[in-house]
């Protein structure tokens, strides 16, 4: 079937969803996008609410349906999945949300989607592998939405701690989308200046204790979000939304997103969220940037806790 490459899916209605889905409206960048669910009643009021938006919004056709109308979209957002709760962790998820997946894959995959998979539901790194595996498409064409959030996290709060504008921080956090995630501080920058340059030519201190503070901010940002209001939904919703607009204006920019490994930093058998070039086709290359022995042994720690959990699973 041929792919419509302004339609897009979303499988999962919940808030993660239908944040999405109103962040795809604000954006434009679909003609026709197709809601969801489990429970078909929810699909049809989320797509009855934002079509009431449609007039100070994109044109564009919004609509509830059934997975034969997922065949011909360029993209394939899965949300689907139980939520977080206060108290648990994303690694907690795996079991249930690995079931959840099967069943969204054998019902995608029977209508020879040949569209990209983008798995944003947690634990997304374990997912976004087990979505490679069972679904058998290549590679490229299965992303989950890795730590694109949690380097958003990282640019805000070093753009406050810096009085600067957090567009100009370029800096990554990488590996598992969780407890085990680490900062590339080694590679961080102001517009091209290091870090450390520009921290010197400001008069400012970020030292070892200043960064291990950030980094904690970052990584346990999602907990203190969660026991505040219960979920997470906003800033994972304008991080699908960088996400889509790299595929759909094939942007080739480079996105800490999940993807299954084939060689890179020595690694297999595993996904991890990695600076990649993200474009039209999916993720065209997986870059392996300059880390610090003391990074490097991070990520592998991440890694490893991955290899555990993706052990867990029937693959």
């Amino acid at each position: 079937m041929k792919i419509d490459p302004r339609k897009a899916a979303i499988v999962g209605c919940g808030q993660v969803g239908a944040s999405i889905a109103f962040r795809f409206l604000q954006q434009g960048l679909f003609s026709r996008l197709v809601l969801l669910d489990a429970n078909r009643d929810k699909a049809e009021g989320e797509a009855m609410d934002l079509r009431d938006g449609l007039p100070y919004g994109a044109a564009m056709e919004i609509t509830a349906g059934g997975y034969d109308d997922l065949a011909d979209c360029a993209l394939a957002v899965i949300t689907a999945g139980a939520n977080q709760k206060p108290g648990e962790t994303r690694l907690d998820l795996i079991g249930k949300n690995t079931e959840i997946l099967r069943s969204v894959l054998r019902e995608i995959t029977a209508r020879q989607f040949g569209g990209i998979l983008l798995v944003v539901s947690n634990p997304v790194d374990v997912l976004t592998y087990a979505a490679w595996k069972l679904s058998g498409y290549p590679r490229e064409r299965v992303i989950g939405s890795g730590t694109v959030l949690d380097t958003g996290r990282l640019k805000q709060l070093l753009g406050a701690e810096l009085r600067v504008d957090s567009r100009n921080i370029h800096a990554f956090i990488i590996g598992e989308h969780g407890d085990s995630e680490l900062a590339v501080w080694s590679e961080a920058n102001v517009s091209g200046l290091a870090l450390e340059d520009f921290c010197r030519i400001r008069g400012q201190d970020l030292g070892r204790e200043e960064r291990e503070r950030l980094y904690r901010e970052v990584r346990d940002s999602a907990y203190e979000i969660i026991r505040r209001k219960g979920a997470t939904y906003y800033g994972i919703a304008m991080a699908v939304g960088r996400i889509a607009a790299c595929i759909v204006k094939d942007e080739r920019a480079v996105l800490p997103v999940s993807v299954a490994l084939n060689g890179q930093y020595g690694m297999e058998g595993l996904a991890l969220s990695l600076p990649s070039i993200v474009g039209r086709e999916g993720v065209q290359e997986i870059l392996e940037i300059p880390l610090s022995r003391e990074e490097q042994a991070e990520l592998e720690a991440s890694a490893a806790q991955m290899r555990e959990a993706i052990g867990t699973l029937r693959l």
